[in-house]
């Protein structure tokens, strides 16, 4: 039986994967926190060097309502394959899935 750190890596090296498979690009850094029923995974440095240029420019605001709006719908088109990958990890189905940037 794996304990909570190894499930807790396992998930992140799964999201990791995910990211650099489905959205191009993965984090620099990922972190898994497994408390009561939930999972938190916390991602570092995911924005790409054109993302950055967006939510960094004049209209930054803009830019960042953008990247968000972008990567939500891609979360939303990869997420019957991160529920699997979830689900096949830690055994329980995946009930609702939160992001933000």
């Amino acid at each position: 039986m794996k304990t909570q750190r190894e499930t807790e890596r396992e998930i992140s090296q799964a999201i990791i994967r995910f990211e650099k498979e489905f959205m191009g690009r993965g984090p620099l850094e990922a972190r898994t926190y497994i408390i009561d029923d939930m999972v938190l995974v916390r991602l570092k440095n995911v924005l790409t060097p054109a993302e950055l240029k967006l939510a960094e420019s004049e209209e930054g605001k803009r830019g960042r309502y953008l990247i968000k709006q972008v990567r939500q719908e891609l979360i939303e088109q990869g997420r019957p394959l991160l529920d699997a990958v979830i689900q096949d990890i830690v055994g329980i189905k995946v009930v609702s899935l939160h992001t933000d940037i």
